[in-house]
């Protein structure tokens, strides 16, 4: 868990490593910024050095642009660690497990929270796909929309210091970014009870990784002779998965730490593991 924390750490410092933006209130002009990070981070914050993959994909296709180059980083994440990233490379996902130490009654998984995991996958056909491309096939121009209306880290990273650091921002900052401070409190107050609830039902970026979580090099491996069929392994999980490395697995390791019988290891030898969960 540990070594976990440290990789999360380091990758907040990484994707942001622009710090003194956060002080002047203007978004760095990094030449990275032509390519994406594996996890969630906002292109407009102050301190980022390169673009969030959501964005990007989203901008390209209300733009019009075939999204040829963040189409082809999300397949090498998506091939190479699947939801790892949600698990140790996002920030986000870093900040809810944080919210989620404060001391609260903890709402444990369910039949409910299982059938809420759908909405992400909603959120990513719908307003990461469609509604951008239906705005520029209309008008010529579309929006990125999940980042406009929904996405917190835009508010947490860019909209926040924005509106702190430059009091010209301030004076603008409508009803819109009020709207986006609302929700974006809002989950994070989930997160207090919710073990990563907008990872869980809400990111579309975890959706879509999701899908090659079965195919990704890097995995967890079951040693079959020593598995007991115990179980625990995705009883203890706090994330909805039904078996270790669907598509709501992050790969946390949780899992490895848990299991009695020591059958469970991170390894970029990934075999399929079958365990039925029974809530």
């Amino acid at each position: 868990m540990l070594k976990r924390r440290l990789i999360q750490t380091l990758s907040l410092l990484i994707y942001n490593a622009d710090i003194g933006r956060f002080k002047t209130g203007s978004v760095s002009k990094s030449q990275l910024k032509n390519v994406c990070v594996p996890g969630l981070n906002c292109y407009s914050c102050p301190g980022a050095v390169a673009s969030c993959p959501l964005g990007a994909l989203q901008s390209a296709l209300a733009e019009g642009r075939p999204p040829f180059l963040v189409a082809g980083l999300l397949l090498l994440f998506g091939i190479t660690l699947g939801r790892t990233v949600c698990g140790f490379f996002c920030p986000v996902g870093f900040f809810q497990e944080l919210l989620y130490k404060i001391p609260s009654p903890k709402m444990k998984k369910n039949l409910f929270t299982r059938k809420l995991t759908v909405i992400k996958y909603v959120f990513l056909v719908i307003l990461v796909i469609l509604v951008p491309l239906a705005g520029f096939m209309i008008q010529g121009y579309g929006a990125p929309s999940f980042c406009k209306f929904v996405c917190p880290a835009g508010t947490l990273e860019a909209g926040a210091p924005l509106v702190l650091a430059d009091e010209g921002i301030r004076k603008v900052a409508g009803a819109l970014f009020l709207w986006k401070v609302v929700l974006f409190a809002s989950t994070g107050v989930l997160c207090v009870f919710y073990f990563r609830a907008f990872c869980r039902f809400a990111c579309p970026l975890g959706a879509l990784y999701g899908f090659f979580n079965k195919y990704a090099i890097f995995g967890l491996r079951l040693n079959e002779k020593k598995c007991s069929r115990c179980e625990k392994c995705v009883k203890k999980c706090k994330m909805d998965v039904k078996t270790v490395n669907d598509r709501e697995c992050i790969r946390c390791g949780l899992c490895v730490n848990e299991c009695p019988s020591e059958a469970l290891t991170h390894t970029f030898i990934k075999k399929n593991i079958k365990l039925k969960e029974n809530l």
